[in-house]
C-alpha cells in the first residue's frame, strides 16, 4: 500500500508532545525541533540552562526527519570546490569538524547510525574527471577516499561516512531532552517573535534569548533573512524490500542531485531531480509532485533496475544559501538564527547548533569561525550566509 507524504522512517509509534498553552518563562526558547534545534537544546541543557522548545508540527517533522539519511563529511561543496571557494584551511577545518561531529551524533543516538561509508558515482565523462580532481585534493590533505570502478559505475568511495535513521535520531534526542528537564511543545507554530517574547496561537514564551533553528521557511519566521536564505522542496520515494539490487552504502550521482541508499530491511530510498523540475521546486509547499515523482520512479525502474512496488512518496522543505555555507548569526538583539544548510543539514546543522550556543552563552566564536572564517562576528554586520 502506498503511503502518501509519510517518510519511510516513520514507524507510527511516536506520541506528539503537547501544544503550548498559556504563558511560560524560560532562559532560552528554541524554535524548531529538528536536528539542529535538538542539538542546541542538548548543548543548553549541558550548561544547566532552562529551555523551552517549540515546533510548528512535531519533532523532526520537516527536513530533519524526512531526508535521505546520509551522514557525509565536509561542506555542501565537494572538497576541491570548497577549497577553491573558501580556501584550503577552512575547507579542511570544516571536513575535520564534520568527521568528529558524525561520531558525536552516533554516540548521542545509539543504534541509529551505521558507519558504512558513502560513494559518489559519476554520471558522465566530465564528472569522472571531476571525481579525480576531488580525490586528488582530498588525498593531498590526508582525507580518506578510494577510487571506485565496478559494474554500477565509476567514482569515489568515502569510508568514513555513514547512513542513519534521521527521524529515530531526533526522536531519541527529544526524549532525552525532556528527561533532562527541557519543556518541548509540538503543534505550536510561532506567529511572532517580538524581542525575546515568542508568540504562538495559544501561548507565549518570555525568555532571555531566542534561537530560531529552522532550515526550510527560516525566511518566513525571520523576514529580514529573505534573499539570504531561500526555501526549496526536496522529494523522495521508497520501495518495498527488494533483493533485485544490493546497495552497500549511501550513493550520490550527477553531482549529488540524485541520492539513494538501501535500508537494513532491503527497502530502497531515493531522492533527487529538484533541478530538472525548474522554478516550481523553490517552494514552501512540502508535498510531493507528479513531475519529480515520475522522474524518481523512472530512475528506479530504468537506471537501478528495481521493479519492487513504491511504498512511500514524500517531500520536505530545506533552506539554501548562495555560498553553500549555513546562515548562523544574531539577527536581532537576543535573537539568533541558524539554517540554510543547502540540503546537507544532518551534520552541518548539528555543528551550527553547537556553534550558536558557544557564541550566545560562552562568547566563544571559534566554532562558528570554523564554518565562516576568522572574520565572523555575532551580528549581521559581520555574519555571513
Amino acid at each position: 500500500m502506498l503511503i502518501d507524504n509519510q517518510p519511510v522512517w516513520d514507524d507510527g509509534s511516536w506520541t506528539a508532545f503537547p501544544t503550548l498553552s498559556g504563558t511560560i518563562t524560560t532562559g532560552t526558547c528554541v524554535i524548531g525541533l529538528g536536528g539542529s534545534g535538538l542539538t542546541v537544546i542538548e548543548e543548553l541543557l549541558a550548561r544547566g540552562e532552562d529551555v523551552v522548545g517549540l515546533d510548528a508540527s512535531d519533532v523532526a517533522a520537516g527536513a530533519a526527519g524526512r531526508n535521505g539519511g546520509f551522514l557525509l563529511a565536509g561542506a555542501y561543496d565537494f572538497y576541491h570546490d570548497a577549497v577553491r571557494k573558501h580556501g584550503r584551511d577552512r575547507a579542511l577545518a570544516i571536513y575535520q569538524a564534520t568527521l568528529s561531529e558524525m561520531q558525536r551524533i552516533a554516540d548521542a543516538a545509539p543504534g541509529t547510525v551505521r558507519f558504512v561509508g558513502s560513494r559518489r558515482i559519476a554520471a558522465d565523462e566530465w564528472e569522472v574527471g571531476d571525481c579525480r580532481a576531488q580525490m586528488a585534493a582530498m588525498q593531498a590533505d590526508g582525507l580518506a577516499c578510494d577510487w571506485y570502478e565496478a559494474a554500477d559505475g565509476v567514482g569515489i568511495t568515502f569510508p568514513a561516512d555513514a547512513a542513519f535513521n534521521p527521524l529515530a535520531r531526533c526522536r531519541l534526542l527529544a526524549t532525552k531532552a525532556v528527561q533532562a528537564g527541557a519543556r518541548l511543545f509540538a503543534r505550536s507554530p510561532v506567529t511572532a517573535v517580538q524581542g525575546t517574547r515568542v508568540e504562538t496561537a495559544e501561548g507565549t514564551v518570555h525568555c532571555q534569548r531566542v534561537i530560531v533553528a529552522v532550515d526550510g521557511r527560516l525566511e518566513v519566521i525571520l523576514p529580514e533573512l529573505a534573499g539570504r536564505v531561500r526555501t526549496a522542496r526536496l522529494q523522495m520515494l521508497a520501495t518495498a524490500p527488494t533483493s533485485e539490487i544490493t546497495v552497500p552504502c549511501p550513493m550520490y550521482y550527477r553531482e549529488g542531485y540524485e541520492y539513494w541508499q538501501q535500508l537494513p530491511d532491503g527497502s530502497l530510498t531515493i531522492g533527487g531531480f529538484r533541478d530538472l523540475a525548474g522554478p516550481s521546486e523553490w517552494s514552501l509547499d512540502a508535498r510531493p509532485t507528479a513531475p519529480v515523482q515520475e522522474l524518481l520512479e523512472s530512475f528506479v525502474r530504468t537506471h537501478l533496475g528495481v521493479s519492487a512496488p513504491i511504498t512511500h512518496r514524500w517531500a520536505a522543505c530545506a533552506g539554501f544559501t548562495e555560498s553553500g555555507l549555513p546562515l548562523l548569526e544574531q539577527v536581532r538583539e537576543g535573537v539568533w538564527a541558524l539554517g540554510g544548510y543547502s540540503g546537507t543539514g544532518n551534520v552541518i546543522g548539528a555543528l551550527s547548533g553547537r556553534a550558536v550556543v558557544a557564541a550566545a552563552l560562552d562568547g566563544n566564536l571559534a566554532p562558528a569561525r570554523v564554518l565562516h572564517g576568522p572574520e565572523w562576528r555575532t551580528t549581521t554586520t559581520g555574519g555571513r550566509g
